[in-house]
């Protein structure tokens, strides 16, 4: 780093840090950045039980970002919007991939971190994770993201074992109106949105949008060009109708297309042996359609009713994935006399997908169908009004990989007074295999025979029609205070017992002769030999310096302890595993209310190293000077990754395609409201 890098960016980040003086007369602001600690602290979620309760009383580390946080961040994306989130690690792989999880085990295809966008899980049963690249939603139409980080199971299912985050969109009847929002900047990074919302009839709200992203490829870590452009065009609709009083029913839809580039490790031939780096570009196609009935029986009883269809496609020169998925679920929230709050359901869900294999991938069998089956209940018991409570439930799935699976938890709060909460939880979750697991055949490579012959090498991982899922035992505590109205602080602390985690384990070689051309094949094959627990804890703060200035502090601590089995030859998952998440992470937030409309945001992160994947550790600075022009024009200027020109993220060896470095870049934004 040059030295007028390192004077710039620790002139700015003392900026962030400092109030200006506040004009005398100036109006006193009246959003939600004039509302006391304890306003925000209570914010109405659903994530922790499917039922309204107080994030403050939430018997569980939940982390919530707002509009008006999305609106301070100045990011473009969801993906960077979740940084801000305590204990989340989130690595930018290149110009359209990301690594996201909370508490561990973080890779492309995070297979322990369910996500759901207004109840539809994005999860992918193929690869097991999330494609973040088609996660799309246009960021005025989130109303808050609820960020569970600890299992969630019991509720939401298979996979949520590290963690939950739950995107919510707003009402079209919150959104009334034409908006037209346009980025661009540095790296060629544009981004446009055109939305319009109104109603029909007197009962029924809608919205309809499109949006455009294009984003210029990132750098490899060589430095050459990486070839990982990213561009999506995206339209979508919703609407809600009120039937009756009692009855309000929800349509909703997305369809998407686009193309991303990306450098893979490719097999151009096995004899004679060359493998090396292929520059590919891969097309982008799918939608969803969801709907949703509610219905309240009475104040005590209510119930919904929700369906979804999804399809995602990806073609190449000669790859295709095609993904399916058509869900079911039914939820029943009834008060049982003055001491039981029960919320119960069923579900369904099918998925199948057809593959076409490659010299690099492939599936067996190429085509498949999957079901799950799944039953919840769970009850809250008051032990003492307003002071103590119990929430007890267990789920049963039956997956087809696997078979049945139970996950039970019990959670405790108590609320000794308003402004103190203690709570601590203890639950089983479970990781369902996913088709990458059970029916993989990936070639990392071909090469000269070590043993000297003239017949070649090739490495291969195998998938295991023997897989079985993954299981964690997880004990969290945690405690909320809000001395008074301008601080409050929350601790989370936990430990996680893993077992049956999957391991990579090396088989003897073995001859093949057919189909050509001849080679000696080095199998890698997936089997559950691998155990071990992490603990750590996060703690997140907010203090209201002054009635125009708000700090939010943040600490993340993770410890790995992983071993496997004595029989297994596996000595690459113990130091990947532990040496690719950070032991530490840190951030402070800084937002100040200026006079004439103008707000100023900073924040700074600090990641730290993550020695398997030769990853030094990083600090980040974003800043965002806004201009409310008025009620309904609003300017911004923003800039990302100040501190440097470039750093690395990711370099994780299993990741399907090649890192690529993350760039200082700046950008303006406009926003219109009609």
């Amino acid at each position: 780093m040059s030295l007028l890098n390192k004077i710039w960016g620790s002139a700015l980040f003392g900026l962030c840090l400092v109030p200006p003086v506040p004009a005398q007369n100036s109006p006193k602001p009246t959003d939600l950045a004039d509302k006391s600690i304890e306003d925000l602290m209570n914010i109405e979620v659903t994530s922790v039980s499917k039922t309204e309760q107080k994030m403050s009383q939430a018997a569980a580390a939940i982390f919530v970002i707002t509009q008006e946080d999305i609106r301070r961040s100045g990011v473009l994306n969801i993906q960077d919007l979740l940084r801000m989130v305590p204990g989340l690690d989130v690595s930018q792989i290149n110009a359209n991939q990301w690594a996201i999880s909370s508490r561990g085990f973080n890779t492309q295809f995070v297979n322990k971190m369910l996500v759901l966008i207004d109840g539809r899980a994005v999860y992918t049963p193929l690869l097991g994770g999330v494609n973040w690249d088609t996660q799309d939603v246009p960021l005025e139409d989130i109303d808050r993201i609820e960020v569970i980080r600890g299992p969630g199971a019991t509720l939401w299912g298979a996979n949520a074992v590290n963690g939950v985050i739950n995107v919510t969109t707003k009402r079209p009847a919150d959104t009334r109106g034409g908006l037209i929002s346009a980025s661009g900047g540095t790296e060629k990074q544009e981004l446009s949105t055109v939305q319009y919302g109104g109603t029909i009839l007197a009962n029924t709200s809608y919205r309809v949008f499109t949006k455009h992203i294009n984003h210029d490829s990132l750098p490899e870590t060589d430095g050459s060009n990486g070839t990982d452009g990213w561009h999506l065009l995206h339209g979508g609709f919703r609407a809600d109708t009120n039937i009756r009083q009692s009855d309000y029913l929800t349509l909703q839809g997305d369809l998407y297309t686009g193309n991303e580039g990306a450098t893979i490790v490719h097999v151009f031939s096995i004899d004679p042996p060359n493998t090396d780096f292929l520059d590919t570009r891969v097309g982008l196609s799918g939608g969803n359609l969801l709907g949703r009935w509610n219905h309240n029986f009475s104040s005590r009883s209510d119930t919904s009713f929700q369906f979804y269809f999804d399809n995602n496609r990806r073609t190449g020169p000669s790859a295709l994935e095609t993904g399916n998925a058509l869900d079911f679920e039914f939820n029943h929230h009834v008060v049982a006399g003055e001491h039981e709050d029960i919320v119960w359901g069923v579900g369904y869900r099918r998925t199948w997908d057809r593959t076409q294999g490659t010299i690099d991938q492939a599936f067996t069998p190429s085509d498949k169908a999957l079901q799950l089956f799944n039953s919840f209940v769970q009850d809250t018991f008051t032990l003492d009004p307003n002071q103590l409570f119990l929430t007890v439930g267990t789920k049963l799935e039956h997956f087809d990989y696997g078979g049945f699976g139970i996950e039970p938890s019990a959670r405790l709060t108590w609320t000794p007074s308003s402004r103190q909460t203690y709570w601590a939880a203890v639950s089983r979750a479970n990781r369902s295999p996913a088709r990458r697991d059970e029916g993989l055949e990936a070639a990392l490579g071909a090469f000269p025979d070590p043993g000297g012959s003239t017949t070649p090498l090739e490495v291969i991982v195998f998938g295991n029609p023997q897989i079985k899922p993954e299981h964690i035992l997880a004990y969290e505590a945690g405690f909320r205070a809000q001395p008074n109205a301008r601080f409050s602080i929350d601790i989370a602390a936990f430990y996680n017992r893993y077992t049956n985690l999957v391991s990579l384990e090396p088989e003897p070689q073995v001859f093949e002769a057919s189909p050509p051309p001849a080679r000696f094949v080095a199998p890698i094959v997936f089997r559950n030999e691998l155990n071990g627990s992490t603990a750590g804890g996060e703690i997140a703060a907010n203090l209201k310096v002054t009635n125009r200035w708000t700090v939010s502090p943040s600490y993340a601590l993770l410890k790995m302890h992983l071993h496997t089995d004595s029989g297994s030859q596996d000595t690459i998952s113990v130091p990947d595993y532990e040496g690719s998440n950070p032991q530490h992470q840190a951030q402070l937030r800084s937002h100040v209310e200026l006079h004439h409309g103008l707000e100023w945001d900073a924040a700074a992160y600090f990641v730290s190293s993550l020695p398997f994947q030769q990853v030094a550790p990083y600090a980040r600075l974003d800043t965002q000077l806004r201009w409310k022009a008025g009620e309904r024009l609003e300017f911004s200027l923003v800039g990302q990754n100040l501190l440097r020109d470039h750093h690395l993220e990711s370099l994780d060896f299993l990741t399907l395609v090649n890192s690529s470095l993350v760039k200082r870049k700046a950008y303006g934004r406009m926003s219109l409201l009609f």
